[in-house]
């Protein structure tokens, strides 16, 4: 983005909140365009192009939901990001606005500035950084306990060994505790808590590129996880989006570990990720619930071509077939790691990775196969 202001287009028939709002925002270096309708509000849009749109849902003339769609089917506008800023709580108009387009809803409360002040440059960095730096893969799951992290950490690894001139790097995000340390024998004292500590200033491409620790063994560098709840109290977490886009400048590839941490602040990684790793178990219930997860994600603009579900058998044997699997989520299962009995925990216990303990194993064959074929969609869909 160039060093003009960011311009803010408000729709919002009720005239006092409008120019309220206009004053705030342009008080806080924004340049602001303000429509009373959703007819003048999409004329601006189109003539303008504003690089952030916030509507209150309460129109005389369209309904929010078709202003929307309609703003998305116009090619000047179907990237613009959309705020919902709503002078009524009310989750069943979230969900349909959400579901339309919108990329946030908001309630005009006593926060609500403030939220939105946080919002939009989180988005603007969304759009602008999307396709900037290096591949980002973020692993999820909707359970505890089905081995999210350990994949994160032994698909990371595969990468890292089969592309020696690549740098990787890998940000453990799992609170309160982070879980990556203690897979790679990590124990010092640089961590997502310390480095958010610091000064925006420092915590710059060139610092991570030069002070990550380097796991050698596993062919990557780590940003550590929280060390302990005290800890993870402490945490800058606005942050991270910014911390995330910063390791991005200096690595080729960088995996993010969430576990089962969906928020607000990791919603946004999900969205800018190249890949999003969507790790079930053979259980019918954890199925069920990473259903739920993908219905959410999908109202989040969350595009189900960058989903790479993955069926990790590793750590239990019984369980339901990959078909069932398929039929349960909603979406085709891209591969599955298969049952290695004790293995898998003997491995994570000596603090190596798959690939070097058990070399032979069907196991490292698939999480290598993964790896590859990660890298390789990662990248088809960066260049579309």
């Amino acid at each position: 983005m160039d060093e003009s202001p960011i311009k803010v287009l408000i729709i919002d028939a009720d005239g006092a909140s409008r120019n309220y709002l206009a004053a705030m925002l342009e008080k806080g270096g924004y340049s602001v365009l303000a429509a009373p309708s959703g007819r003048e509000g999409l004329i601006l849009a189109w003539q303008q192009v504003p690089q952030v749109i916030v509507v209150d849902p309460a129109l005389p003339d369209v309904k929010a939901d078709e202003l929307v769609t309609r703003l998305r089917q116009d090619r000047r506008t179907a990237k613009v990001p959309c705020i919902a800023l709503s002078g009524v709580s009310d989750a069943q108009e979230m969900n349909r606005l959400l579901s339309a387009g919108f990329n946030e809803y908001l309630f005009k409360s006593s926060q609500a500035l403030a939220e939105l002040q946080d919002v939009i440059p989180r988005l603007l960095m969304l759009e602008s950084g999307a396709k900037k730096g290096g591949l980002l893969f973020v692993f999820l799951s909707a359970k505890g306990g089905i081995g999210t992290s350990s994949l994160c950490a032994n698909i990371a690894m595969c990468v890292g060994k089969a592309t020696s001139t690549m740098r990787v790097a890998v940000i453990d995000m799992v609170l309160p505790i982070g879980s990556i340390a203690s897979i790679v024998g990590y124990g010092d004292r640089v961590n997502i808590v310390t480095v958010s500590a610091q000064n925006p200033d420092q915590t710059t491409p060139l610092y991570f590129k030069e002070n990550l620790p380097r796991i050698p063994t596993w062919y990557f560098r780590l940003l550590a996880g929280s060390p302990d709840p005290d800890s993870a109290n402490q945490l800058a977490a606005g942050r991270m989006a910014e911390i995330v886009a910063a390791i991005q400048e200096s690595y080729d590839y960088v995996f993010v570990d969430l576990g089962r941490s969906l928020s607000r602040i990791s919603l946004p990684i999900i969205q800018k990720a190249d890949l999003l790793a969507l790790i079930l178990s053979t259980d019918a219930a954890a199925v069920s619930l990473t259903r739920t997860l993908w219905d959410y994600l999908k109202t989040q603009r969350v595009d189900s071509q960058r989903v790479y579900p993955i069926l990790n058998r590793a750590i239990g044997l019984e369980g339901i077939t990959k078909a069932e699997a398929d039929d349960l989520l909603g979406l085709q299962i891209r591969a599955t790691v298969p049952y290695m009995g004790g293995n898998f925990a003997l491995a994570n216990n000596r603090h190596e990775a798959v690939a070097a303990k058990f070399p032979g194993d069907t196991a490292t064959i698939m999480l290598q196969q993964i790896a590859s074929e990660m890298s390789s969609l990662g990248q088809r869909l960066r260049n579309q």
